[in-house]
């Protein structure tokens, strides 16, 4: 059996102290405990129980129906669960019971224990966790298993009078290991300052009725009492160097156990380790003077005799003094914006504070609130002023942070063209700045004859740096590749595509390469770069071939004629009917027929020629027209 001492205040449904009384805890405060059993820790199972406290068998491994073991591993059979004990300590030990379906005497009795020192005429709280240790996943119990029911009794020391009892009810199998509290309350009667507590089995032994018990505790039940300040604040927060002078806290009971109340009040500075003030015996406490966190609570007893008495008192709520330190705003640091681009000035995000922005080290204009970062209109130095979310305590010491916007030249990058075999300045011209192009040289101008990308890298006087690209590209100068002609089309095509322009008689340019309709004849064609980077020019001998002429005498189309005949070196023509008979031919131009033979007009009709210029032959046909 192992006594602690420690604060545990526990609330709960209200109950009557009586045989008919049901399962429940204390509804008003309890006391620290003045009884707890834990089952020890260690490897090692057991040690057992004395024959008073359990006639079950005690068993070190493989716990069967109507045997039990201690230990800090739950699983003493396959199908239990793999859980410690209820607190989770290393090697922390609970009982391990798994109920008897012998018709032995008392069969549902498992455990019982007396426990005294206890106040007469005093109200009383006992709890236990338990847990189905059965795991239904392991299949070993036929449909899920026999749930596990307990009844708790409290037993005066005579083991005759039956001062309370209740049911746990079933508790079933789960497959996940889940401990349960149960508290049963009670009142010892006059003269009576012990009692017997017993566990029994409710349910049927056998497969799945398997459970383990840990963390049995007595602890005195008192009054619900609650601390409450001069607003009734459950809770006085403090700034940090903040002092509260003559606070006045109060205690509140609610009369469900007691009939009259005695007092001592206690202070903390962890809320763990308590000691009494002397001579506060009132209601009320009033603190002269705070400026640190602290924790403050009453004992409660009916009797003055007891107040000091664990197994008689009762523990009031915790009133709690915190002090609530300055959180600083964390800088990201000064701000320096050399681009032009502007950006906020930010502190770190903190969910425990808001941020309000000041032009001034105290006091000073708001210039945004409830915000990390903060964008300034002018250079300056700004300052964040924190406070806290809980408490809502401003902290005086601003954070500085500098801002600084400075002017740079604005830089565009450019594509330059220059000719083929030319060279051309590239340069900027700013004042009070340093240049560093990508060639080396540290002039504001550089002289260039060849494409690439050039970088120039400008410093100012705040250390800003801009930078700009000239992307150099060479134009080549135009080359003709082919001049052809397509029916009445004489087309230009050049070696490369290019910003060019076309002409067939080096006055009148155009943007597209073919020209139609005209007459034949020896042409010089011409292509210029538009941008000055150089004009080519080449002969070009253009062939027309009429279709029809009208020998009527009227100065249009009275003869059949080859223009640009003179240009070919051979020429050569022969024109024949449509039987073949040849009716003019000619080597020698210019050529003209005026529609006659030996002398005669010729039919309107058509008329069929074949031509040799040069290396080449044409032929077809022609219409004569009156």
């Amino acid at each position: 059996m192992i006594y602690k001492y420690f604060i545990f205040v526990v609330m709960g449904f209200a109950i009557t102290f009586s045989m008919q009384a049901q399962l429940g805890f204390c509804e008003g405060n309890s006391g620290d405990p003045i009884f707890e059993e834990d089952f020890g820790q260690g490897t090692q199972n057991g040690p057992p129980l004395s024959a008073e406290v359990t006639n079950y068998e005690f068993v070190t491994q493989d716990v069967e129906d109507g045997q039990y073991t201690i230990s800090s591993n739950l699983q003493q059979l396959s199908s239990f669960h793999n859980a410690p004990d209820h607190t989770g300590n290393p090697n922390g030990k609970a009982l391990i019971v798994n109920a008897s379906d012998d018709p032995i005497s008392e069969p549902g009795l498992f455990y019982q224990i007396p426990v005294d020192g206890l106040c007469i005429n005093n109200s009383y709280e006992f709890s236990a966790y338990l847990m189905n240790i059965y795991d239904p996943s392991s299949n070993i119990c036929p449909n899920a298993g026999i749930p596990v029911n307990v009844k708790f009794q409290i037993w005066d020391e005579t083991d005759t009078i039956l001062l309370a009892e209740g049911d746990t009810g079933d508790i079933n199998g789960t497959n996940t290991p889940t401990w349960n509290q149960f508290g049963l309350t009670f009142t010892t009667l006059p003269g009576q300052d012990a009692v017997i507590l017993k566990m029994l089995n409710n349910g049927e032994g056998g497969c799945g009725n398997d459970l383990a018990i840990d963390d049995i505790v007595f602890k005195s039940c008192g009054d619900f009492t609650e601390i409450l300040g001069e607003n009734n604040e459950t809770k006085l927060q403090l700034c940090e160097n903040e002092v509260v002078n003559d606070f006045t806290i109060e205690a509140n009971p609610d009369f469900s156990v007691y009939e009259s109340h005695n007092y001592q009040w206690q202070e903390s500075t962890d809320g763990e380790i308590w000691n009494n003030i002397p001579g506060e015996t009132n209601a009320q406490l009033v603190i002269p003077e705070i400026s640190e966190s602290r924790f403050y609570r009453t004992l409660v007893a009916e009797d003055p005799s007891n107040i000091n008495n664990t197994a008689c008192n009762s523990i009031s709520t915790i009133f709690e003094v915190e002090s609530i330190e300055y959180i600083d705003p964390i800088s990201r640091g000064d701000v320096f914006i050399c681009d032009g681009i502007p950006q906020p000035i930010v502190v770190e995000t903190n969910s425990s504070i808001s941020v309000n922005w000041y032009d001034s080290e105290s006091d000073g204009n708001l210039l945004a609130e409830g915000t990390f970062e903060f964008e300034p209109e002018n250079n300056g130095i700004y300052y964040a002023e924190g406070t806290t979310i809980e408490g809502n305590c401003t902290n005086p010491d601003r954070v500085a942070i500098q801002y600084s916007l400075f002017d740079t030249p604005e830089l565009f990058d450019e594509t330059i063209e220059v000719c083929e075999n030319q060279s051309l300045i590239l340069s900027e011209s700013f004042e009070n700045v340093d240049y560093l192009w990508s060639t080396g040289e540290t002039t504001n101008f550089i002289e260039v004859d060849s494409s690439g990308i050039y970088t120039l890298e400008i410093t100012t006087e705040d250390n800003c740096v801009v930078s700009k690209d000239f992307n150099v590209e060479t134009i080549s100068p135009p080359e003709i590749s082919e001049i052809s002609q397509n029916d009445d089309s004489l087309i230009i095509e050049t070696t490369d595509d290019g910003d060019f322009s076309y002409s067939i008689d080096g006055n009148n340019f155009q943007s597209q390469p073919i020209f139609n309709n005209i007459e034949g004849g020896l042409y010089t064609v011409y292509v210029q770069e538009n941008n000055g980077c150089g004009l080519v020019s080449e002969e070009f001998l253009y062939l027309v071939i009429p279709d029809f002429f009208t020998p009527n005498a009227d100065q249009i189309n009275d003869t059949f004629k080859i223009e640009g005949d003179i240009f070919y070196e051979v020429f050569e023509i022969v024109i024949f009917d449509r039987y073949g008979k040849v009716l003019i031919r000619s080597d020698k131009a210019p050529f003209e027929w005026d529609g006659t033979y030996n002398g005669k007009n010729m039919p309107v009709d058509d008329y069929w020629y074949r031509i040799k210029i040069n290396d080449k032959t044409y032929s077809g046909n022609i219409t004569l027209k009156r």
